[in-house]
């Protein structure tokens, strides 16, 4: 039976994914996040309801050293027997945090380190175990795009620059807006869909490449950071209604999760890599990115930055991904 890891898969929208895998495409699932309590407490849900074989990882994507330990402990997993036919990654975690300006323990930005670098080195570390018809899928958001009322939404991106987002506040220099962090950080998942995809290419691999948008999405954690009334607040009709009559697009749990699920199994999707997909309105629509996500060198840089950035060892990633 084909297996799915889903980084943050134990809440929100990744839970909703993990139901609809389970119940839908009957995969075998991974869940991967930082809390152990909930993330068994959701495993063994899952195994009670739709009877698969899930198993846990614990994974921090801010911290380098605890995605290599979960990598390297997903390698063994396959290697016993644990779970097989690897699928399937979701890139699913991700944070928006409004505290003052923090950096992992690896010394980076939290926001890039947790939303990109934790992601783009778990699929250095795990693509060459990945079957030759897997897929990858990274979660976005429309905020990246600063020509929508999305992207004007928490703040205008910046230029997509790996060292300097790593960096950003450092050296008492200026640090960008929370809002900004974070939509540049999605812009930077986009961009690195797109340069895997073309990765794969070129080295013949039928392995797909995905962008996904849920949509803005009120009830999962992304706000848990904003004032408590301005939380209860975005959760109304109203405001959904104020929204949607701007131009935000508009994403739910059940309805972004089970599309996140989609782009993920559904046969439909197979050859689907290299594009980027968004659910809006209770319709999940292949669309357009933002003009600046289909810069070829604003990702090769990027990519090759972040490589440097979480410092790959000699043995480590895929030679073909190099």
């Amino acid at each position: 039976m084909p297996t799915a890891l889903i980084t943050g898969g134990h809440a929100g929208i990744g839970f909703e994914c993990a139901k609809q895998l389970a119940s839908r495409s009957r995969y075998n699932l991974v869940l991967a996040g930082r809390s152990m309590e909930q993330i068994n407490a959701a495993a063994q849900q899952l195994r009670t309801d739709y009877g698969i074989r899930v198993s846990t990882l614990e994974l921090d994507t801010s911290s380098l050293g605890s995605v290599r330990d979960a990598a390297a402990k997903f390698r063994a997993m396959l290697d016993s027997g644990e779970v097989d036919s690897f699928q399937a990654l979701l890139c699913n975690a991700g944070g928006y945090f409004r505290r003052p300006l923090s950096y992992s323990k690896d010394g980076y930005e939290t926001t890039f380190a947790t939303n990109c670098l934790g992601h783009f080195l778990l699929i250095e570390l795990l693509i060459e175990r990945m079957v030759d018809d897997g897929r990858i899928v990274f979660t976005a958001s429309g905020t990246h795009d600063p020509d929508t009322a999305d992207g004007k939404m928490v703040g205008i991106v910046a230029e997509p620059d790996a060292i300097a987002l790593a960096n950003d506040g450092k050296n008492g220099k200026r640090h960008l807006s929370a809002g900004k962090r974070y939509s540049t950080s999605k812009l930077c998942m986009i961009l690195y869909a797109y340069e895997l995809h073309r990765r794969l290419r070129r080295a013949e691999s039928s392995i797909a490449s995905i962008a996904f948008d849920p949509g803005s999405v009120p009830e999962t954690g992304l706000i848990r950071t904003i004032p408590k009334p301005l939380q209860w607040l975005a959760k109304t009709r109203f405001m959904k209604w104020i929204t949607k009559r701007v131009g935000i697009t508009q994403g739910s749990i059940g309805f972004s999760g089970a599309s996140l699920a989609k782009v993920a199994a559904d046969p439909a999707y197979g050859n689907a890599s290299g594009r980027y997909f968004q659910s809006n309105d209770d319709a999940l629509r292949d669309t357009r990115s933002s003009k600046l996500s289909y810069d070829e060198q604003l990702a090769l840089k990027l990519w090759n930055d972040s490589k440097t950035l979480v410092r790959l060892r000699p043995n480590e990633g895929s030679v073909e991904l190099l």
